[in-house]
């Protein structure tokens, strides 16, 4: 399939400009990527961390297909085949105590609303306190959960009313709590932000003083999550469990799809929250093959991070498992352009911050490769 030399002509009439893009995507196996006019490129993009399990997985391609032989949609208003499985082992994989319960959405924001709305209904409080440099989704009430101003600005006033505190401050979250708190909203790694890690201790901390408050520690892992750290979810390194975590991008390894994990004693009655497509047949097939794939990945995530580490010493790289961050500053964008030239693709989150985050299945030689790539444009453009 060919780039048609009419394409962005038809995109610029056709669809809404929200998106800056150069590249079509045509094809996917593993680490690769092909675009339309043939090239191949090394993907460390990975769908923003959501190709976990590589592009087109043959199990999880496999649990699509077999799916949608059998049934593609059923309401909720059914049981949904997988849906009870899924839901078992989520639960399972967080580790939270008790009898906890999942409940199930299309993608992270949306994951996000139905945190906010259970925080709301079960505490009684409307407001939230989150962190400077976070980010939670688009939509109205992920967004008022969201930091950055170029986002959040146009569409003033937001609700739920959110209280920004500077983020790996505890003592800033607790100054910030009132009576009127429902919950505290973080993620343990700020992706968007250009892979910020918090000081060692934070979560514990907060998680304290939510405990003390008695407020709701909601964590945001649908970035973090799914083993992108080297653990199931990044909370569980600091040894804390939240009262609400949200979780998408890796769940289906691509098949769109969110839900959120709450401990015992925090659910949505019936009539509470509901969604058509959430939690559908072929989501939870794909989630399902999905967890088995990162499972078997899971024990090599935190020593492929080391390899990078190692490689990027010299930039000193924020690393947590292979979410990768590193400080570019004005140059940023220009060594993702030089990047994509050689054939590798690295994004640009916030900051001048350059964010890695391969698939799980990234080999040592398609590590080496990729570091020596980003090094030499690194190299090249400090000297510019």
């Amino acid at each position: 399939m060919k780039f048609e030399s009419n394409y962005r002509e038809l995109e610029s009439q056709y669809i809404m400009p929200a998106f800056s893009r150069e590249i079509m995507i045509t094809k996917g196996s593993g680490c690769t990527v092909t675009d339309a006019d043939g090239k191949q490129y090394l993907d460390l993009v990975a769908g923003i961390a959501v190709c976990s399990t590589g592009h087109c997985h043959p199990k999880v391609v496999k649990a699509i297909t077999d799916q949608a032989a059998e049934l593609i949609h059923c309401s909720n208003l059914y049981y949904v085949p997988h849906q009870g499985t899924l839901a078992k082992k989520l639960v399972e994989i967080s580790g939270f105590p008790g009898k906890a319960k999942a409940f199930f959405s299309n993608s992270g924001a949306e994951a996000m609303e139905g945190a906010l709305k259970l925080a709301r209904i079960r505490t009684g409080k409307k407001e939230f306190v989150a962190c400077e440099g976070g980010f939670h989704g688009r939509t109205m009430g992920s967004l008022a959960c969201t930091h950055k101003p170029a986002i959040r600005d146009p569409f003033m006033p937001l609700e739920p009313y959110t209280k920004f505190v500077p983020y790996g401050d505890a003592e800033a979250v607790k100054a910030a709590i009132t009576p009127e708190t429902a919950a505290v909203v973080l993620e343990p790694v700020q992706g968007e932000g250009g892979v910020i890690i918090p000081p060692a201790g934070y979560l514990k901390q907060v998680r304290d003083i939510c405990d003390e408050k008695g407020v709701l520690l909601i964590v945001d892992e649908v970035q973090s999550g799914m083993g992108r750290t080297g653990h199931w979810f990044a909370f569980q390194q600091d040894g804390i469990t939240p009262d609400i975590i949200t979780i998408a991008k890796a769940i289906a390894s691509g098949f769109p799809m969110g839900a959120i994990v709450a401990r015992e004693g925090l659910e949505f009655g019936k009539s509470e929250h509901g969604s058509t497509f959430a939690g559908g047949p072929i989501a939870c097939a794909a989630a399902l093959a999905s967890i088995e794939v990162i499972e078997e990945l899971l024990p090599d995530v935190a020593g492929k991070g080391e390899r990078f580490r190692a490689a990027f010493a010299h930039l000193n790289p924020r690393v947590k498992g292979l979410m990768i961050g590193i400080t570019i500053g004005d140059h940023c964008a220009d060594v993702q352009k030089e990047c994509a030239a050689n054939g590798l693709l690295v994004n640009c989150a916030a900051h001048g911050n350059l964010r890695l985050v391969p698939p799980l299945t990234i080999t040592n030689a398609e590590i080496d490769r990729a570091t020596g790539i980003i090094n030499a444009a690194v190299s090249k453009f400090a000297r510019t």
